[in-house]
């Protein structure tokens, strides 16, 4: 046999459901086989995994890059890079600020992105009212469609019987779907409420986005996925109950799964009254005891969590400080942190190594037809993560590469690192710096026509 392109050795190999020890053998930019750990065969590269682990690249499919448009919160040069240094080599990505409604746009969005992401990615489009060519930007390449059920950045909601239409389509073509679940009718009427008491408090947020408006969104969307057949996917569920609710749907016949985010693991609801705007996303931070804390790992632990994303939607310090509670941007920054975070995570018992991986490559991969990544297995993108389980180091903001300049999570102290990441068979970082130019992909969604 020919030799191998590069051989990881040493490492133990960790998939969703266990882990071996195991050295990687790649050709080309594909896995071309695993072998027992000093096993003799020809490499004319070797990178030594020893005492580490060998987990796939992570998959991302909840991202906001904010381009084209306004690239002052973030980009995709800066975001990827972000990205690539954590261990995520895929994405899949939309921005508000520029939302994908066409054929047209798509193209043009892909146009300009040529060149500027160091990771591989898909783009997800939006559901707008007044459009119905969706099955024609499925075809296109789409992954899948972003709908939101109440107007938030910008972005229209969808109800009753346009939510339903909605769903209906993308059953009949076999496309699949993203939704934000809060309702349109609670946040309004809550927000009217508010503001005309005069509050612009920052216990504001967990009022005006209550537990009650997603709650009622989902019930709707688990109606609707199951008369509809429609491929759907909850986002950034939030707590225990939402997980709940969607379990309740899935039972009865809903292609419902659910998503959730480290915000809703590890941030707690009174967190917005002392760091404010620093807080504001949405749905908000549910976590109110120990008892919510431990059912939604419990929840993340069982299953109901089908797969992990960031929703990275960065905005800068000063961009949180240019207004009142009610007008600076929803979201946090999350590519930095979200994989040191579920490493510390599984590292201290809270999870597992196979959880995370589960959660956070293979199952969002599988879910939107990603075919070739989120596995360390031979056929597979020889997208590759080494993590070493003794190191320590204190997250801070000084070490968000991402525009935003800031995590949330500053001064916690992570166990393990992410020390090489390589991307279909290049190392492209090692130690925290990158190695390589940005050398990202476009994916096609599984819509899109064979190439």
């Amino acid at each position: 046999m020919s030799a191998f392109d590069l051989a990881l050795r040493g490492g133990t190999v960790v998939s969703g459901t266990g882990r071996a020890e195991l050295d990687v053998y790649v050709l080309g930019e594909r896995i071309a086989a695993l072998g027992p750990r000093g096993a003799p065969a020809e490499a004319r590269s070797t990178l030594d995994a020893s005492g580490c682990f060998v987990l796939p690249g992570m998959v991302d499919t909840h991202v906001h890059l904010m381009e084209p448009g306004d690239p002052s919160r973030e980009d995709f040069p800066t975001g990827t890079a972000a990205a690539l240094r954590q261990g995520v080599t895929t994405i899949v990505e939309h921005t508000h600020s520029w939302p994908v409604t066409s054929p047209e746009r798509y193209a043009e969005k892909l146009a300009h992105l040529a060149g500027r992401s160091h990771v591989d990615f898909g783009l997800a489009a939006h559901v707008w009212p007044d459009r119905d060519d969706l099955e024609a930007l499925w075809h296109a390449g789409v992954v899948f469609f972003k709908i939101f059920t109440c107007s938030t950045h910008g972005v229209p909601g969808l109800t009753g019987e346009r939510l339903a239409a909605a769903f209906e389509a993308i059953g009949r073509f076999g496309g699949s779907c993203l939704v934000h679940c809060e309702d349109e009718l609670l946040t309004a009427g809550a927000e009217n409420v508010l503001r005309e008491l005069g509050r612009d408090d920052p216990g504001i947020l967990p009022e005006w986005r209550s537990r009650e408006a997603e709650l009622a969104a989902v019930h709707l969307v688990g109606l609707l996925s199951r008369a509809s057949g429609a491929s759907v996917t909850v986002a950034h569920a939030s707590s225990a109950e939402v997980l709940e609710t969607i379990e309740w749907h899935r039972r009865h016949g809903a292609p419902l799964v659910a998503e959730t985010c480290p915000q809703y693991l590890l941030l707690w609801e009174r967190e917005v009254h002392e760091h404010g705007a620093l807080r504001k996303f949405t749905p908000p931070a549910r976590l109110r005891s120990t008892t919510d804390e431990e059912a939604m790992w419990a929840a993340f632990n069982a299953g109901a969590v089908h797969h992990l994303s960031t929703d990275h939607a960065p905005s800068t310090l000063a961009q949180k400080a240019a207004g009142s509670i009610w007008d600076v941007h929803f979201g946090l920054p999350g590519l930095d942190t979200t994989l040191p975070l579920m490493l510390d995570a599984a590292l201290r018992g809270r999870t597992s190594l196979e959880r995370v991986v589960e959660a956070y490559a293979s199952a969002p991969a599988r879910r939107y037809g990603l075919r070739r990544k989120g596995r360390v297995a031979p056929g597979f993108d020889a997208d590759l993560v080494v993590v070493d389980p003794r190191a320590r180091r204190v997250l801070s903001d000084a070490a968000v590469v991402s525009k935003a300049g800031w995590t949330p999570y500053a001064g916690r102290e992570v166990v393990g690192a992410v020390t090489v990441t390589v991307l279909r068979g290049r190392v492209v970082a090692r130690d925290g710096e990158l190695t390589e130019e940005p050398r990202g992909r476009h994916l096609p969604g599984p819509g899109a026509p064979p190439r």
